[in-house]
C-alpha cells in the first residue's frame, strides 16, 4: 500500500468519525438545548427541591432562614444599646421592626415571588418566540435550527469532508453547540441554588448593613432569566435570514450567530451585571487542566 492510500484512508476515518459524532450532537443535543434554555415555573415543581426549600417555616432551607430572623433581632438589640452609649447609630426600633416583618413574610413566601419571576420571564420570551413562530411558520428553538443549518452545512457522510471550509464549519458549529449546552446547564443549576438562597437575600432586607446582599443576589438571579429572552431575539433573527449552502455569507452567519448564542451571558451580564456560566473548551483551558 502506497503513501497516497494510506493518507486516504486515514482521511476517510476521520471523516467518518466526525460525520456519527456530527449526527449523534444533531440527534439527541438540540431538543436537550431547549430544556436547558427556555424554562418556566416547571423547574421548580419537583418533590426533592421542595423538601429542600422547606415545604413550611419548620424545616428545610426555611427553617434556617427563620433562625436567622432572630439572628437579626439580636444584632439590632446590641446595635441600639451601643448607640444610647454614642458608639455606634441605629435606626429607631419602629421603623426595624416593621422591616422585619415585612421582609419575613416576604422571605416565608420566596419560593413563590421566584416562581413568579420565573414565570413571568418565560412569558416574555415564549411571546418573542410565538412572534416568529406566527411569521416563521415554523417554531423558533434548537430543535428546528438543526434543520436550517443541515440545509446550508451538509453532514451527509458521504459528502463531509472534515479538512474542508465546510467541515471546518460544521465542526466549529458542532463544538460550540456542546459549549451551549453545558453552558446552559450550568444556568439551569445556578438559577435553582440562587431560589433555594432567596429566603436568605430577602431577610438581608431588613437591616441596612446587608440589604447589598439582596441587590447582588436579584441582579444574578435577573440576569441568569434574561439570557433566554436575548437567545429568543437572536434565534428569530437567525430564522428570518434566507441562508443558501452555495453561499458562504451564509456559512459564516450561522457560525457568528452560535458564537453569540455561547457569549449570550456575557453580553447581558455586561448589560446588567450578574454571574458568568461561561464554560470553555478552547485549548488552553484543557492544557490547564491536564497541567494542574
Amino acid at each position: 500500500m502506497n503513501s497516497d492510500n494510506i493518507t486516504s484512508t486515514i482521511i476517510s476515518t476521520i471523516n467518518a468519525i466526525f460525520s456519527k459524532l456530527f449526527s449523534s450532537i444533531d440527534n439527541n443535543v438540540y431538543e436537550i438545548l431547549d430544556d436547558f434554555v427556555f424554562i418556566n415555573s416547571d423547574i421548580l415543581n419537583d418533590s426533592y427541591f421542595s423538601k429542600i426549600f422547606g415545604i413550611s417555616s419548620k424545616n428545610g432551607i426555611l427553617l434556617i432562614a427563620n433562625a436567622l430572623v432572630f439572628g437579626f433581632l439580636i444584632y439590632y438589640s446590641f446595635r441600639l444599646i451601643f448607640s444610647y452609649v454614642g458608639v455606634t447609630e441605629s435606626e429607631r426600633p419602629s421603623k426595624f421592626i416593621f422591616r422585619l416583618i415585612i421582609f419575613s413574610i416576604c422571605m416565608n413566601f420566596s419560593l413563590f415571588i421566584c416562581d413568579e419571576i420565573i414565570y413571568i420571564n418565560s412569558l416574555f420570551s415564549n411571546t418573542i418566540r410565538q412572534i416568529g413562530e406566527n411569521i416563521y411558520q415554523t417554531p423558533i428553538s434548537f430543535s428546528t435550527l438543526i434543520t436550517k443549518l443541515n440545509s446550508v452545512i451538509s453532514v451527509n457522510s458521504d459528502t463531509l469532508d472534515i479538512f474542508s471550509l465546510d467541515g471546518v464549519i460544521k465542526t466549529m458549529i458542532s463544538f460550540g453547540i456542546l459549549n451551549l449546552v453545558i453552558t446552559y446547564a450550568i444556568r439551569y443549576i445556578l438559577i435553582k441554588v440562587f431560589v433555594l438562597l432567596s429566603p436568605f437575600a430577602f431577610i438581608c432586607l431588613s437591616n441596612n448593613s446587608s440589604h447589598i446582599i439582596f441587590k447582588s443576589w436579584f441582579k444574578s438571579f435577573i440576569s441568569l432569566l434574561l439570557i433566554q429572552n436575548f437567545i429568543s431575539i437572536v434565534l428569530l433573527l437567525v430564522f428570518s435570514l434566507d441562508l443558501s449552502p452555495s453561499n458562504l455569507f451564509s456559512k459564516f452567519i450561522l457560525t457568528a450567530a452560535i458564537f453569540i448564542l455561547i457569549k449570550s451571558n456575557t453580553y447581558v451580564k455586561e448589560m446588567i451585571g450578574g454571574i458568568g456560566t461561561e464554560f470553555s473548551m478552547g485549548v488552553n483551558n484543557i492544557k490547564s487542566l491536564l497541567n494542574k
